[in-house]
């Protein structure tokens, strides 16, 4: 594929070269030197993750604004799937899309999830371990997991999300295909692509499902801003470096981030 072709593929696809970036994992300014011409000789690795992205083999293309998340426009069926508006989609078509297809369905509604970053994975990784310690000290029923686990949150067939850390307490919604019903705690870590996402529409729908505790984490910022939507008092926001309260654990169990704060500083992230 040629630099000229690429480019009105990008178009055809409605991404900008921020989107590409991000679903390329490269630089954004090694896109736009690449795809303006301003790179006479770009390496063929670059040229690879571009039409990967750009060439894409589900059948949906990613739309994006500045301000919100990626949504998947359907521009052929996808492997079988039948095409439909947005807001019609159900768990079955979330199923039949191929493996490597990471979206989240809400409301009916394809999300694209773009590969988690390295901050995202030692934060999300960090949390989870830390939880299943003090599981692991302190028995009980509740059990943490970490993303990628389907949740069906509603118990409806028009959504299915894939929190980044989360914890179960009632057994009975542990499947094999993953939980059914909504989770007792959820942590979400922000990334550009998900930030309204989660700070709007999730923090709605895990209210109304009876998540009964939710964290957003700004890599960022190095902020975690901690929920009870049992209560909804006023959040209360923790740095990196503080000891942070579990509270469906009765506040015992504390989480510590300076670990990863270290190391986001040591690579300069």
């Amino acid at each position: 594929m040629t630099i000229e072709e690429m480019n009105t593929k990008r178009t055809e696809l409605g991404y900008s070269y921020k989107d590409i970036a991000r679903l390329a994992d490269m630089p954004l300014s090694t896109v736009q030197k690449i795809l303006g011409g301003v790179t006479k000789a770009p390496r063929r690795e670059s040229l690879i993750k571009i039409q990967q992205v750009l060439v894409t083999q589900t059948g949906y293309a990613a739309k994006s604004s500045s301000s919100g998340p990626l949504i998947l426009q359907e521009s052929s069926p996808a492997y079988g799937t039948p095409k439909k508006e947005q807001g019609n989609y159900t768990v079955d078509d979330y199923y039949a899309l191929p493996d490597d297809q990471r979206v989240e369905l809400i409301d009916g509604v394809f999300y694209d999830m773009s590969a988690p970053t390295s901050p995202h994975q030692f934060i999300g990784g960090s949390i989870h371990s830390q939880l299943l310690n003090y599981r692991s000290a302190h028995k009980g029923p509740c059990l943490p997991m970490v993303s990628p686990v389907d949740v069906q949150l509603d118990c409806d067939n028009k959504t299915m999300i894939q929190p980044d850390v989360l914890i179960v307490c009632d057994r009975s919604k542990i499947t094999k295909k993953g939980i059914f019903g909504a989770p007792d705690f959820i942590v979400e870590v922000l990334s550009p692509s998900t930030r309204k996402k989660d700070m709007t529409l999730k923090m709605t729908k895990y209210l109304n499902a009876g998540v009964r505790e939710y964290w957003i984490i700004d890599p960022d910022k190095r902020k975690v801003v901690t929920y009870n939507l049992t209560t909804m008092d006023i959040p209360v926001i923790y740095g990196f470096t503080e000891d942070i309260p579990v509270g469906i654990w009765d506040n015992k169990c504390m989480v510590n981030l300076s670990e990863v704060d270290e190391i986001l500083n040591e690579l300069s992230m």
